[in-house]
């Protein structure tokens, strides 16, 4: 009897609790992931509640967090290509994908002003990649920002023990004079991106400076192509990872001790859009 009573205090005051607050603040946040969107707005927007907004117009799954009212877009390249009616476009160097809130009664009659909410997150295609590879007796990452959203922290050079690249090698490393012409492993990965973006490497060069504009430098990957028979690219394009091999070298009149640095501009592609494998 005592649990009955309880329920319908509940349901009596649920019913006299009435609707929220109206918030005419035109205000949305947009928090652009590398593979995910996060939206928010101020919650009761013009009198909505949050289960009488929609994600494209066609999902109702906003939640109610801390004063807004949260919608996310969890993986930008569902199985069904378009989540929530999520859309995408290349232009080139960006990807941009946008989405919006909208108002979608179902009632008879509206008492609300109708809202959308639209926005939307560029990404960066290109990116610019080094690390120091090893010293010479012969990977930090530095990229260019998107301007809302960047794949930034989820590029990484890396070097390996193998060429199956199963085992990563800490960098840098030393190579004594008698490896020279020994084989060293490296690839480019991206962690964390949807499953439609593949990493392609245009251009990968070696300097003896950090600097990648360097005057002195020796050309692996030219336009996704090795630069001579001594550099196998193994993978490009294909997946999250490219992976490359070449031999240990030494330049010219440069201290024994200096180190030799690796730089590689990366681009990644949207295989849903393009033919990634160069």
């Amino acid at each position: 009897m005592l649990t009955l009573l309880i329920y319908m205090l509940v349901i009596l005051s649920q019913a006299l609790a009435g609707p929220c607050n109206p918030n005419k603040a035109d205000v949305i946040l947009v928090y652009c992931y590398p593979k995910t969107i996060i939206t928010r707005i101020p919650e009761c927007p013009y009198g909505w509640e949050v289960n009488q907004l929609a994600l494209g117009g066609i999902c109702y799954n906003g939640i109610h967090d801390s004063g807004y009212y949260q919608f996310t877009i969890p993986d930008l390249s569902p199985k069904n290509k378009s989540y929530c009616g999520t859309q995408s476009e290349f232009k080139n160097p960006i990807y941009h994908f946008y989405n919006s809130i909208v108002s979608n009664d179902t009632s008879i009659i509206v008492k609300s002003q109708p809202v959308n909410y639209s926005f939307a997150c560029t990404y960066n295609a290109n990116y610019l990649v080094n690390q120091a590879a090893f010293d010479q007796r012969v990977a930090t990452v530095h990229v260019k920002n998107g301007s809302s959203g960047s794949f930034e922290s989820q590029l990484s050079l890396n070097f390996y023990s193998n060429a199956k690249f199963s085992i990563l090698k800490e960098a840098p490393f030393v190579v004594e004079t008698s490896e020279i012409g020994s084989d060293i492993f490296a690839g480019v990965e991206a962690k964390g991106l949807s499953d439609r973006f593949k990493v392609v490497l245009n251009n990968c060069w070696a300097t003896p400076s950090s600097e990648y504009f360097y005057q002195i430098q020796w050309p692996l990957i030219t336009k996704g192509c090795a630069t001579d028979s001594s550099i196998l690219v193994h993978e490009n394009g294909k997946t999250s990872r490219a992976t490359f091999q070449f031999n240990a070298f030494r330049f010219r009149n440069i201290p024994k001790l200096s180190k030799v640095w690796l730089h590689c501009e990366t681009h990644v592609c949207d295989s849903e859009k393009f033919s990634c494998p160069v």
